[in-house]
C-alpha cells in the first residue's frame, strides 16, 4: 500500500491535472459558441445556392452535359478532401474521422488520392501510406479567402480526378459528430434540383447558361468553406467534451485518493497510539 506521502503526493498531481483540464474546456467553449455560430450561419446560404442551382439545371437540362463540374465520367481515380483536426485532445473524433478515411478508401475500386486540411488527418494519410497530393493548415476561425487554396487544388486536380469527395466532420450537436461524406464534383444536377421550391420561377441574365457557368465554382468554393466550419466547429465541440470529462475523471479520482489518504492516515494514527501504548505498559512492567 502507498504511504500517506505517495498520496498526498498523487493528489496534489491529479489536482493541478483537473485545473488545467477545466482550464482548457473553458477555452474550448468559448472558441465553441463562435465557431457553432459561423458554421450555422453559413448553411442557409448554402441551402439557397443549392435551390438557385436546382432551378438553373432545369432551365438548362439540354446543355448540363457541356460544363466539366457536370459530366461524369468513368471513374478511374478518385480525389477526397480529407478534414480533421490540427490538434489532439479532441476525444475520438481524429480516430473516427481516420476510420472513416480508411474505411473509405477500401471502399473504392479505383485508386484514391487526398489533400488534406489539419495535421491529425495527414500524419494518417502518410502513415497509411495513400498518395497524398496536398496538404493544408487552416487559421483559427477561417475565412473565405483562407480556404481558397484548397479550392484551386481540388479544381486543378480535377481535371486527372474523375470524381472528388469531401470527407468531414458534421457538426450535429454539441456531443454529436458525425463522419460525412459527400460526392463534391462532378455535381448531379438531379440532387440539387430536388431542392427547389416548386413556386419560384428565377429570371437570369444574361443567361441561364452564363450564371450557372459563374455559379458552378462560386458553389464549390461555398462547399468546401461550410466544411472548413463544420469540421472547426466539431473539434472544438469534442474538444470541450473531452475536457469536461477528463475534468469529471480527475475530480472523482481525488475523491478516490482522499478516501484512501483519510485510511492511511487513520491506520498510521492508530499504529502510532498502539506503539505509544505499547510502550507506556511496558515502562509500568518494569
Amino acid at each position: 500500500m502507498a504511504t500517506v506521502r505517495q498520496i498526498r503526493r498523487r493528489v496534489r498531481s491529479v489536482t493541478s491535472v483537473a485545473k488545467v483540464t477545466k482550464a482548457m474546456e473553458l477555452v474550448a467553449g468559448s472558441k465553441m459558441r463562435r465557431s457553432q455560430a459561423r458554421a450555422l450561419q453559413a448553411r442557409p446560404y448554402a441551402e439557397k445556392m443549392l435551390e438557385v442551382l436546382g432551378d438553373l439545371s432545369k432551365q438548362t437540362a439540354a446543355d448540363d452535359e457541356s460544363h466539366p463540374f457536370l459530366t461524369v465520367r468513368p471513374t478511374r481515380r478518385s480525389l477526397v478532401v480529407f478534414l480533421n483536426t490540427t490538434r489532439g485532445l479532441a476525444g475520438g473524433l481524429p480516430s473516427n474521422m481516420n476510420r472513416r478515411a480508411a474505411a473509405f478508401a477500401l471502399e473504392q475500386e479505383s485508386p484514391v488520392s487526398f489533400v488534406t486540411s489539419g495535421k491529425k488527418g495527414r500524419d494518417f494519410i502518410v502513415r497509411a501510406g495513400q498518395p497524398l497530393v496536398a496538404e493544408f493548415t487552416m487559421p483559427e476561425y477561417p475565412t473565405l479567402a483562407d480556404t481558397l487554396p484548397l479550392t484551386r487544388v481540388v479544381l486543378a486536380e480535377y481535371d486527372r480526378a474523375d470524381r472528388v469527395f469531401l470527407l468531414y466532420p458534421r457538426f450535429v450537436t454539441t456531443a454529436v459528430q458525425l463522419p460525412t461524406v459527400r460526392q463534391m464534383l462532378p455535381i448531379e444536377p438531379q440532387d440539387i434540383a430536388d431542392r427547389t421550391a416548386e413556386d419560384i420561377d428565377y429570371i437570369y441574365e444574361p443567361s441561364s447558361e452564363a450564371v450557372l457557368a459563374e455559379l458552378l465554382p462560386r458553389y464549390i468554393e461555398m462547399t468546401v468553406y461550410q466544411a472548413i466550419l463544420e469540421a472547426e466547429a466539431s473539434e472544438l465541440s469534442a474538444r470541450m467534451v473531452a475536457m469536461r470529462n477528463a475534468t469529471d475523471a480527475a475530480n472523482e479520482m481525488i475523491e478516490t485518493l482522499t478516501l484512501v489518504y483519510n485510511k492511511a492516515r487513520q491506520e498510521q494514527i492508530t499504529k502510532e497510539l498502539l506503539d505509544i501504548v505499547g510502550g507506556v505498559e511496558a515502562m509500568k512492567a518494569r
